[in-house]
């Protein structure tokens, strides 16, 4: 019986013709993924099972799609996970420490320093007009996230209405995100319950698979629930308000982000731009076009909105605050990723037999679906338009373009962008190259549109 434990393994997990490679052979591995995940979490999984799978061996193709189904089971961003679990697998906690962070580390600090140079010179005409083309690109990028999640996630009715109820709680009745997902999986638990089943038998040895001692686990949950919380509450003791407020905001994003980053990027927007002022929703925008483009989980997008929003309202010296804020968004995004995988994944067999368990998570799912859908409608509505009201009836919230604010220049650049997504079936980086470059280009010869 191939049990997990927390020491490295002599042969690979799933793949017993192989050796288990050394932590200091895996680590070139590693950093060579964590430099080259662009493209998203289907490019950046693909890259790991290449790399890890058919050239290495080092994890067997059962095994890779079991670690797979588990992380996206998690809130946060599932391919980083994946990393962490397999460098878990392979060689122990240390493994997946160093997994995880070469993961992240890299793209971190290509954000960090666009970030700077985008509070620098971020409002010159240049670099506005680009980001105008990256815009539009963002928009189209995200509906074919839609289209894509609804392919997969909506089957049956039941599925239908969780989505288009979840749409309707946060698009028109402000339902925080966290009760949508919560009301979605409930939802789920109780179809699974008493609706009749998909004829789905669980996995038997799974189910038979020798379970993890539950002080084990208590003990693993405690030190990283410490290494996540207790450095965020030293900084928001010892710095100004904003640095509690982020650090408690993205904590609890990290808690609900379940699929994937575009299905929490409603809220962290809406949040971001209109609860807390840290940024504009144009701001918001170039943003994800920044994290469109570099390496890395596409939730680094986060790091952009606490730099900016420590920058702004962290106080003097500007720089600094931003750089700290920068770092306690990271700590607080990615910190509880480690605490999912090293306290969950001696479960996973488990998890993945357990037919309630898949059902709740089947509800979230369909939730997902309804909550892109918020996020493409609202990122639409403040690309075509320059300006976005809301009026109140009630409980009731409907958004309000101003029909005189359209702006056609932006209107035609997505739909460029989506017909270079849609048509010529382009990847992210040539879109954005494409829309970034026609933007600026009629910027500078036709500057009336």
């Amino acid at each position: 019986m191939d049990t997990p434990t927390d020491t490295p393994e002599d042969t690979a997990p799933g793949n017993p013709d192989r050796r288990a490679p050394s932590l200091r052979a895996a680590l070139p591995v590693w950093a060579k993924i964590g430099v080259a995940s662009f493209g998203g979490p289907a490019g950046q999984i693909a890259l790991m099972h290449r790399e890890l799978v058919e050239e290495r061996g080092w994890i067997g193709p059962e095994r890779f799609l079991h670690a797979l189904n588990f992380c996206m089971l998690l809130p946060g961003p599932e391919a980083m996970q994946l990393a962490t679990y397999i460098g878990w697998r392979i060689n122990g906690t240390l493994g997946g420490l160093a997994a995880g962070l070469l993961f992240v580390l890299p793209g971190a600090a290509v954000i960090l320093t666009l970030s700077i140079a985008y509070v620098w010179c971020g409002q010159t005409p240049a670099v506005e007009a680009a980001f105008a083309g990256i815009k539009a690109a963002v928009l189209v990028i995200v509906i074919d996230a839609l289209l894509k999640v609804a392919s997969r996630a909506l089957h049956g009715a039941p599925a239908w209405t969780i989505a288009a109820m979840a749409f309707i709680a946060i698009f028109f009745f402000e339902v925080p995100f966290p009760f949508v997902v919560a009301l979605a999986a409930l939802a789920g638990y109780l179809l699974s319950r008493f609706a009749p089943g998909d004829g789905t038998e669980p996995d038997a040895s799974a189910l038979a698979a020798e379970p993890m001692p539950i002080a084990k686990t208590l003990r693993t949950i405690v030190l990283w629930l410490a290494v996540w919380i207790v450095p965020l509450v030293i900084v928001g003791a010892l710095f100004p308000p904003v640095f509690t407020d982020i650090a408690v905001f993205f904590s609890t994003l990290a808690v609900v982000s379940f699929g994937g980053a575009y299905a929490v990027l409603a809220y962290l927007a809406q949040q971001a731009v209109e609860n807390y002022g840290w940024l504009s929703a144009p701001e918001m925008l170039d943003g994800l076009g920044l994290a469109e483009t570099t390496p890395g989980p596409l939730i680094l997008v986060t790091q952009f909105v606490g730099f900016l929003g420590a920058y702004r309202h962290g106080g003097e010296p500007a720089l600094a605050f931003g750089l700290l804020g920068a770092l306690v968004t990271l700590w607080a995004t990615f910190a509880p990723c480690f605490l999912w995988i090293f306290a969950g994944a001696p479960y996973v067999e488990r998890i993945r037999a357990n037919p309630k368990l898949a059902g709740a998570l089947r509800g979230v799912t369909a939730a997902v679906v309804g909550v892109i859908l918020n996020l493409s409608l609202w990122f639409a509505l403040h690309v075509v338009f320059k300006t976005v009201s809301t009026t109140d009836y009630g409980p009731l919230r409907l958004w309000l373009p101003e029909p005189a604010s359209f702006q056609t220049g932006a209107a035609l650049l997505s739909v460029l962008a989506a017909g270079l997504i849609f048509g010529a079936r382009l990847g992210i980086l040539p879109t954005l190259a494409i829309c970034a470059s026609t933007s600026l280009a009629v910027a500078v010869l036709l500057p009336t549109l």
